[in-house]
């Protein structure tokens, strides 16, 4: 009877001790609280997404810049509900779609990665609605403010003809911006821990995602094609000396650190193959990490079978849904330069509905049929282009100073 007490008792005091750790303040941000269970459940979704590895010393590393960023969406949110601005749950569906056609994934198969994961799908839901509800707001209260003229379009539209023979560079960034003196060790710390992990394999674009505070975070750090006086003059410098597939080390420029990747290089006025985008349909065969031989060798027999037979997109798509339909499908859009280098050669080789040999891939052993190719856009971009080009580097500075005014308005504990 004793024993049985004491056992209860401890079990209420560990209950208690659990939900503690869940109600714990990490940061108060004028009427909000972030917990410290809600900043540990981003800090799994950003070391998932962005392909950290998950140990002490990663999140000590990533910790401070990922609470600031909750900040900033809390911020961001407040401000977005002051004026009455909202997304639907319609919204956020479709940018769940986005990311798994971005990551080529089947649909509904990010929802299952994050419950298999532990990740809450509210945690990336607040995220998703942050991102939008500030893009919103930034457009509806901003844009009517931002104006180009025809003489800017004229001079923009000259630099470009002049141009035409020149290198151009297809640029990836990643910006941490540094609002006062004091952050600038925290976040070059940040910054050099970050190239260490993208050159050791994490995925630049999903890092950018989660740590970039660019406008550009929201396509992955990607600023296109562009030419070297298009970008700040520290970040030009070091471009120009660059080879594609290169990561510069941290950079400081105006505001904080800029990471920098060059994805390719080309000569302005020719087309680039890696920007046509093409539609492919995939049956894939999954395998454990710690997948015997026999079942590989299964499962290459199967993926063999689909190659020989398989006659069509249509067809595909029927295969995919018999053998597994959680992770076959049809990728929307793919712009091939984005394509996983292993299998870009094989891919850019298939014709039009023509099954390719059975591939490793991520998560197993598959084949992949090209539905749909589109050619690369003209590289000599149009004047309307030039001008939302310009509009949107107006709007993100004045995006930035919005954000900026907002964090020394408002109160906040940050308790972590």
């Amino acid at each position: 009877m004793v024993r049985t007490l004491i056992g209860l008792l401890l079990l209420a005091l560990t209950a208690g001790t659990a939900a503690a750790q869940e109600t714990r303040i990490a940061a108060v941000v004028n009427d909000d609280v972030i917990s410290v269970n809600d900043l540990d459940a981003r800090i799994r979704l950003v070391l998932l997404s962005s392909q950290l590895p998950d140990n002490p010393q990663v999140r000590q590393r990533v910790t401070p810049q990922v609470l600031r960023s909750l900040i900033d969406e809390r911020l961001e949110l407040q401000e977005a509900k002051r004026f009455n601005v909202t997304v639907s749950d319609q919204d956020v569906n479709r940018a769940f779609e986005r990311l798994e056609q971005q990551n080529n994934m089947p649909k509904g198969a990010l929802e299952q990665l994050l419950t298999q994961r532990g990740i809450p799908r509210s945690t990336m839901v607040t995220q998703i609605t942050a991102t939008l509800a500030w893009s919103k707001l930034v457009d509806g209260r901003l844009s009517p403010n931002v104006s180009v003229s025809d003489e800017e379009v004229n001079e923009a539209m000259v630099r470009i003809k002049e141009s035409i023979g020149k290198p151009q560079s297809r640029v990836g960034e990643i910006f941490l911006s540094v609002d006062n003196p004091t952050q600038e060790p925290e976040v070059k710390a940040l910054a050099d821990r970050l190239v260490e992990q993208i050159r050791n394999g994490a995925n630049f674009s999903a890092v950018a995602q989660q740590f970039s505070q660019s406008a550009t975070a929201a396509v992955g750090g990607d600023l296109g094609w562009v030419l070297p006086n298009e970008l700040p003059p520290e970040v030009e410098q070091t471009v120009t000396r660059m080879q594609p597939g290169q990561l510069a080390p941290p950079i400081r420029g105006p505001g904080g650190f800029y990471l920098v990747y060059l994805a390719d290089r080309r000569t302005l006025g020719e087309p680039s193959p890696g920007d046509a985008v093409i539609t492919i349909t995939r049956v894939a065969f999954p395998l454990a990490a710690n997948a015997s031989d026999v079942e590989r060798q299964r499962a290459m027999a199967s993926a063999q079978q689909v190659s020989e037979t398989a006659k069509s997109c249509g067809e595909m798509m029927k295969i995919g849904q018999q053998v597994s339909p959680q992770v076959s499908g049809e990728l929307r859009d793919i712009k091939i330069g984005s394509l996983p280098a292993e299998l870009r050669p094989t891919i850019e080789a298939l014709k039009i509905a023509e099954p390719s040999k059975p591939l490793v891939l991520k998560d197993g052993v598959g084949v992949l049929m090209v539905c749909e190719r589109k050619d690369p856009p003209s590289p000599i971009a149009t004047r309307e282009q030039v001008q939302d080009s310009l509009m949107r580097q107006r709007l993100d500075t004045l995006a930035r100073r919005y954000l900026r005014d907002l964090r020394r308005a408002a109160y906040v504990d940050m308790r972590v």
